[in-house]
């Protein structure tokens, strides 16, 4: 199953800015900064990366709803659904 076009920028985006993130991380470490300060940053990123990944989940969910027939439909349901359960 592909990822929607649609969803395929945002996901970029969010990713960049996690991207962006992470570097931010790296300068504190690299900085000496407070750990409180170092591990703030940390849970966005981890925040910002796990909604990417739901986004994805999201797109793959409504592509199992509205295309597949039957069988092939509960067995992408199944698929998105330890998908989901990977991130949670």
């Amino acid at each position: 199953m592909q990822v929607d076009e649609n969803a395929v920028d945002d996901v970029i985006k969010r990713l960049r800015r996690a991207e962006g993130q992470i570097r931010g991380v790296i300068g504190m470490l690299e900085d000496g900064r407070d750990c409180s300060e170092v591990v703030t940053q940390l849970a966005a990123v981890s925040r910002a990366l796990d909604r990417a990944g739901f986004k994805i989940i999201a797109s793959g969910l409504q592509q199992c709803v509205t295309a597949a027939p039957g069988e092939e439909r509960k067995a992408n349901l199944d698929q998105m659904e330890k998908l989901f359960l990977s991130l949670a």
